[in-house]
């Protein structure tokens, strides 16, 4: 054991500095060069990774697009034919209504002002409708021009109770 420390204790400060300098820049250099490696690996990877990301988006854009389009278009397509299903439903009804005799007279009845033979049919004009129609006009029919007397005309023959 004296020997041992005889030999530390020949070492001197400026050995023991550079030696301990050599270990050290040693290490430094070797976490540099780890670093500089793992740099330029994982640069490397992250941009091929990019890569085909981008890659990845870019083809599976339209497809998806289109997904997404034909999902709402067979959705709106499912709403039409329920509501024409509906309709169906109501026609068919109104259908087995006509064929009931009673129905049908109640409706020629209604509409067509048809009366049994014996019976007396009265119809009565409201003068009050006919002022209101022309207040709503704002104009008497003389101040007005030909044109929209010849409107009024046929937009009065369309309506089922004039």
């Amino acid at each position: 054991m004296a020997g041992n420390r005889d030999r530390f204790a020949t070492f001197s400060t400026a050995t023991r500095l550079k030696q301990l300098g050599e270990r050290t820049a040693a290490h430094v250099y070797r976490s540099q060069s780890r670093r500089q490696v793992r740099r330029s690996r994982l640069t490397g990877r992250a941009a091929l990774l990019v890569l085909v990301l981008c890659t990845l988006v870019v083809a599976l854009a339209y497809p998806m697009r289109q997904y997404v389009s034909q999902r709402s278009e067979i959705a709106q397509q499912q709403k039409a034919a329920a509501t024409a299903r509906e309709r169906l439903e109501r026609l068919r009804d109104e259908k087995a209504r006509w064929q009931d005799n009673a129905y049908a007279e109640q409706q020629a009845r209604k509409h067509l002002h048809f009366v049994r033979p014996g019976e007396i049919s009265y119809i009565m004009n409201d003068p009050g409708a006919e002022a209101a129609e022309h207040r709503r006009s704002g104009q008497a029919a003389t101040d007005r021009p030909w044109y929209s007397n010849v409107w009024d005309g046929v937009d009065k023959a369309d309506r089922p109770g004039d």
